[in-house]
C-alpha cells in the first residue's frame, strides 16, 4: 500500500510556471505508475499525464504535450509536474495516483491510490 502526498500548488499568472510534488510512503514506490489527473469545478476529472514503473517511460493528454514534464526521484520517493506556459484552463485541482506494476493507464479507475489533491489556479 502507498499513501500520497501533494504539494507545490498556487495561484500564478498566465504564462507562468509550477512545479507539482507528489510524495510516496512506502519502500516501493519505483514499482508504482505513477500519474496526474486533475479536475476543474463542473468538469469531469482529466488525465494530464503518468511516468512509467519500468523504464520512466512517459505519457501526457494532448492538452498539456509539450508544456508539462513528469519525472520523478525514486530515491525520495517523489514524482514531479513541471507545468510551464500555464493557461487558465489549466486551472484545477490536481491529484496524483498510483498503480502498482502495470503500465500507464488514462482512465482514472484503473489506479489503486490516491493523494488529496492540490490546486492550482492560473489568472489571466
Amino acid at each position: 500500500q502507498v499513501q500520497l502526498v501533494e504539494s507545490g500548488g498556487g495561484l500564478v499568472q498566465a504564462g507562468g510556471s509550477l512545479r507539482l510534488s507528489c510524495a510516496a510512503s512506502g519502500r516501493t514506490f519505483s514499482y508504482y505508475t505513477m500519474s496526474w489527473f486533475r479536475q476543474a469545478p463542473g468538469k469531469e476529472r482529466e488525465f494530464v499525464g503518468a511516468i512509467g514503473w519500468s523504464g520512466g517511460y512517459t505519457n501526457y493528454a494532448d492538452s498539456v504535450k509539450g508544456r508539462f514534464t513528469i519525472s520523478r526521484d525514486n530515491v525520495k520517493n517523489t514524482v514531479y509536474l513541471q507545468m510551464n506556459s500555464l493557461k487558465p484552463e489549466d486551472t484545477a485541482a490536481y491529484t496524483c495516483a498510483a498503480r502498482y506494476m502495470r503500465d500507464i493507464a488514462t482512465r482514472g479507475e484503473s489506479y489503486d491510490y490516491w493523494g488529496q489533491g492540490t490546486q492550482v489556479t492560473v489568472s489571466s
